[in-house]
């Protein structure tokens, strides 16, 4: 089994013990609270123990440098107005040399199996880094992990929250 396989099947475990470990948290009565962004970065490293490709995804630190990247409901297609942020993104992946690995984690709104948006999470993640690797970044610092459905960035049952869960974010390791 090659590299990425391992990888994916991983990821698909590592979603899927979290699953049944916490289950969901809403309470399925939740109102529309308007258009709200994220506000907080998850809590690294509480849920993150595997290692991917040799890099400790709970070891791996937000940073300001690196803003996420928004995709549209069932798509993991770069948006064009996403593409100044990739760039920005790009170049802040180039100047810093003390990151050993950049990881870049995919995710998904709520709707869909837990199956098909671990593999959504993947493509998201997946297109991400490809285009990072166009713009000239090494894909030897870049690996990607799926989370699906199972870090929501804001809780809701609408598209208020939908819009900002379907995303990719970064994690550096240094």
């Amino acid at each position: 089994m090659d590299r990425h396989h391992l990888k994916t099947i991983l990821a698909m475990t590592m979603a899927l013990a979290f699953a049944v470990a916490f289950g969901c948290a809403g309470s399925g009565d939740a109102e529309d609270t308007g258009d709200v962004r994220p506000t907080s970065e998850f809590d690294p490293g509480l849920d993150d123990p595997a290692s991917i490709a040799g890099t400790e995804i709970g070891e791996g630190e937000s940073v300001p440098e690196l803003e996420p990247v928004y995709f549209d409901y069932d798509r993991a297609m770069i948006r064009d107005d996403q593409k100044p942020t990739l760039r920005s993104n790009s170049s802040a992946i180039a100047g810093k040399g003390s990151w050993r690995a950049v990881v870049v984690e995919g995710h998904c709104d709520e709707r869909g199996s837990e199956e098909y948006n671990l593999a959504l999470g993947e493509r998201r993640a997946n297109a991400v880094k490809q285009y990072l690797v166009n713009l000239g970044v090494s894909g030897a610092d870049l690996d990607t992990v799926s989370f699906g459905e199972s870090k929501p960035a804001v809780q809701g049952h609408d598209e208020s929250a939908w819009r900002w869960n379907r995303r990719a974010e970064f994690r550096v390791v240094r």
